[in-house]
């Protein structure tokens, strides 16, 4: 398949015409009578609120009946918005039909692997690839933007919402025959799909596209195909795309001026969307991000954020939803600490987001959500969390003023890959260890960086790595040809690269490479792998964990390897017992390929883990001055920089349970939990506190 065009970047423009940061929510008036509007808009007012999304689930408001529409509620909020100086992100408003819909016509209903239907009662029951349904998500798409094609107030369309968060996969007969069509368009013959998913096993051999199912119950036990399994994962990634597309086009066919955006769903755990191939199809890109409370909190927050920057090519991007504190989704949902609110938005806003945007305006009384905070908490107005909405306001209209809005962030050091075909292809396989997939590893890579003071980029495989001088590929699964070249030549020209067990096992299809593990990096890498020693804790008898010479400890996998070529140096080997066979065996490599180096890691190894092997793994690959360069592994720290690279924000975070000192080296613009002593030189970072300053002059 070719590869698409990317849309060109267009970023909403502010009623008033400046380049300022935009700050907001998700606002549903339709949950409250109109006597509460008026309230609504002060506070926002108050609050500094520019710009909210508004209609996300509302059809069945704005078409009551089969074709009879009502835009006299939205049009009376939109014009009181408008007029209080706040745009409006309008939503398509397809992303939950109404029960009429479904009712006359229960086709566009889901169905689930076992041929059930998925009922009104929640959201997103609907089936992407149902013609009916898209007919009349398109009626309503047409009647939204020719009503609201000169309202002066609309300043950009929020398409759809979380497509994929309820319907990711259907497996009805629609479903069918599209995934039938996406099989035939990339495959073009059935011998080449048969050769694809290896249907020669388990005599699945097809002879005709017909006879393609979607992968439905097989009984319980049974290994569905992997390779049909990883196709159903692109069509139904692709077929939420295209109905996404069919929306989007039909907006900007109407109102070409307005941009056009869908919010995203990446985190460190969100995997159900290629959300990078999305990126190609958005006007600016738009993410929800919903903080994992706990110990790792702040660290996933910026890994997620660095993946939605590089998602965006680097352009600013747009926080759309997010929460005050509490969620309510969780089997238990904690209240945000003192000082988070405020924290995690920055550093939202570090990692390039220039909108900063809340789930949502006034907490509900009603429904499913009415325990997800909201900017307004059902205690009112008088509350430590509006307090904190309020200065949050105020922090960003500053930061708007000391010219923010519009800078990127500044590049790391080093890329973590990652790879949504490499997740979906690991949770499924029938594997060494369910223990183990792809998507878990990034991530504690990047908090070992982190704790080595060095902050890493996280990109999407496709993305242009290539100028980063350290690279790192955990756990890649899947490597094609492609892949292979590109990093040959990036090592080759003087790259280093890290590669670590669970990579390069199969190529784009999910068939295995032959000859050794991993498969076309072995030459680049200087070994091969011969097969794979996962560990089991918790069983008696069986192998649970290893100790390696430099002093850290493998858990859950290790590679058997082989054989090393000639020069490949080992920088850690196993102790173990004898009857494992482990002992004395290589566990961490290096190997000058060309003008450069490529590393290998044959074992999974914990964040603390690889924070403690990674100065020495730098060193072997001569670039340990990064290291060195970066600062206190206490303090998350990260960069904006203008145009012109004359004007710098640093943004400092306090990764730690307690105070931290830091350098003042600029004007300090926002001090959340922050104390800056008398002589201006030096700041104390309380828990949970962030400082950020502007710098003028170029970096030395």
């Amino acid at each position: 398949m070719s590869k698409p065009t990317r849309r060109a970047y267009r970023w909403p423009k502010h009623l008033k015409g400046q380049q300022s940061l935009w700050y907001g929510c998700d606002y549903n008036p339709d949950q409250w009578p109109e006597d509460v509007w008026d309230e609504d808009i002060r506070l926002m007012t108050k609050a500094g609120v520019n710009v909210v999304a508004l209609a996300v689930f509302s059809w069945s408001r704005i078409e009551p009946s089969q074709g009879v529409f009502d835009f006299d509620w939205l049009d009376r909020i939109i014009d009181k918005l408008g007029r209080a100086g706040i745009g409006v992100n309008l939503a398509s408003a397809t992303a939950t039909p109404p029960l009429w819909l479904t009712q006359a016509h229960p086709e566009v209903l889901l169905r689930d692997e076992r041929g059930d239907t998925v009922w009104p009662g929640a959201r997103q029951h609907w089936r992407p690839t149902s013609p009916v349904f898209r007919s009349y998500a398109l009626k309503l798409c047409r009647a939204m933007a020719e009503h609201y094609r000169d309202n002066p107030y609309l300043v950009a369309w929020h398409v759809g919402n979380e497509y994929g968060c309820h319907n990711r996969f259907d497996y009805s007969d629609d479903a069918m025959r599209a995934f039938q069509r996406w099989c035939r368009r990339r495959y073009k013959d059935i011998d080449a799909v048969n050769r694809a998913w290896g249907t020669d096993f388990w005599s699945q051999r097809l002879s005709d596209f017909s006879q393609i199912l979607p992968p439905r119950f097989i009984g319980q036990g049974n290994f569905q195909n992997p390779g049909r399994m990883l196709d159903f994962e692109r069509f139904s990634s692709d077929a939420l795309k295209d109905f996404y597309m069919a929306e989007r086009d039909t907006l900007a066919e109407i109102t070409p001026d307005i941009p056009l955006t869908t919010n995203f769903m990446v985190s460190a755990g969100g995997f159900a969307l290629d959300y990078d191939d999305w990126g190609d199809q958005v006007d600016f890109v738009a993410n929800d991000h919903y903080a994992m409370p706990g110990r790792d909190h702040l660290e996933e927050l910026a890994y997620s954020s660095s993946l939605v920057d590089a998602i965006a090519r680097r352009r600013p991007w747009w926080l759309m939803e997010q929460s005050t504190s509490a969620v309510n989704w969780r089997p238990v949902n904690p209240r945000k600490e003192p000082g988070q609110l405020e924290r995690d938005s920055l550093a939202h806003l570090a990692l390039g987001a220039d909108a900063i945007c809340y789930f949502q305006w006034r907490q509900s009384r009603a429904g499913a959500e009415k325990f997800h905070s909201a900017m307004l908490p059902h205690a009112g107005e008088d509350t430590a969390v509006f307090r904190d909405v309020c200065q949050l306001g105020g922090d960003l209209q500053g930061l708007s003023q000391a010219g923010l809005a519009g800078t990127t962030l500044a590049k790391a050091p080093v890329a973590l890959v990652f790879d949504y075909a490499s997740q979906w292809a690991n949770s499924h396989a029938a594997s060494p260890s369910d223990r183990v997939e792809h998507g878990q590893e990034p991530p504690v890579w990047y908090r070992a960086f982190l704790d080595n003071a060095i902050r890493p980029d996280v990109l999407p495989v496709r993305a242009t790595w290539e100028e980063y001088p350290l690279v790192v590929l955990p756990a890649l699964y899947l490597i094609d040809a492609d892949l292979s070249k590109r990093l040959h030549k990036y090592v080759h020209g003087g790259g280093r690269l890290i590669v670590t067990w669970g990579s390069g096992i199969a190529d784009e299809q999910d068939r295995v490479w032959t000859g050794g593990y991993p498969g076309p990096l072995r030459d680049l890498l200087g070994l091969s792998v011969e097969e794979f020693a996962p560990m089991a804790p918790g069983t008696p008898g069986l192998l649970d964990h290893l100790d390696l010479t430099d002093g850290v400890t493998a858990h859950d996998w290790a590679d058997v390897i082989g054989h090393l070529d000639k020069g490949t140096k080992v920088l850690a080997s196993y102790r173990a017992d004898p009857w494992t066979g482990m002992d004395g065996m290589p566990a961490m490599t290096v190997h000058d390929w060309g003008h450069g180096k490529a590393a290998y890691l044959g074992c999974r190894l914990d964040a603390q883990g690889l924070a403690k092997v990674l100065p020495a793994l730098l060193e072997a690959m001569d670039v340990a001055d990064m290291r060195s360069a970066q600062g206190d592994p206490d303090l998350l720290r990260v960069e904006r920089v203008s145009q012109d690279d004359r004007t710098r924000f640093v943004f400092l975070f306090n990764r730690t349970r307690h105070p931290v000192q830091v350098q003042v080296e600029g004007r300090v613009l926002v001090g959340s939990l922050a104390s800056v002593d008398g002589d201006g030189k030096q700041a104390s970072l309380q828990v949970n506190g962030a400082l950020v300053q502007r710098v003028v002059g170029h970096r030395h």
